[in-house]
């Protein structure tokens, strides 16, 4: 790992944990162990470091996702995905995210960009687990929106509901969905 790459891993920890609003190069760098000058050395600005943070924590999530073994069904990989939302590695990303979302809903670079970039590679993720899970080709992509916006939707929610509640949500898109791509729904909930 380079110079360059090692900072960016740093300066992802430190967002992580401290968030993207209000972040500045000279605590940042005091907090990663550098100077406020190697990281415009290294990254050009702080928008184009902003931007590798991005970049690291949606690699990082990807990877979770990646590591989830196919499921034996649609409605199986709809569930074991929920199941990766509750790594916490996973959680932290996906804030983060979140916070870069709202930014760059406000046309706010580099974060309407970088969501642009990490929509991509999320929906390649999480289509790929859905057809080694037995979703159709034509169809994962869809289903795989459905399950993204459904999980954001609750991860967002989920400070106020229990956690009960979104297991339920959840499983009724699970079967939901497995009806559509089968023609049957979990047994007992029919």
């Amino acid at each position: 790992m380079n110079k360059k790459q090692e900072l960016a891993e740093a300066a992802t920890d430190h967002a992580l944990e401290h968030g993207l609003i209000g972040l500045s190069l000279r605590p940042l760098a005091a907090a990663i162990g550098t100077s406020d000058r190697m990281l415009i050395y290294h990254f050009g600005s702080k928008d184009e470091l902003v931007a590798a943070v991005l970049a690291v924590s949606n690699e990082r999530s990807i990877a979770i996702i990646r590591k989830v073994p196919p499921s034996g069904s649609v409605r199986q990989a709809v569930m074991d995905l929920w199941g990766a939302f509750g790594d916490r590695q996973l959680q932290r990303c996906q804030r983060m995210y979140v916070e870069a979302a709202a930014l760059g809903l406000f046309g706010r670079e580099p974060y309407a960009t970088s969501v642009v970039g990490s929509n991509d590679g999320w929906m390649v993720a999480m289509t790929a687990h859905l057809r080694a899970s037995g979703a159709g080709v034509t169809e994962a992509p869809g289903l795989a929106a459905l399950v993204d916006a459904t999980f954001n939707g609750l991860m967002l929610d989920r400070p106020l509901e229990s956690d009960d509640v979104a297991r339920r949500i959840v499983e009724d898109l699970a079967d939901a969905l497995e009806r559509a791509t089968t023609g049957t729904g979990h047994p007992g909930n029919e």
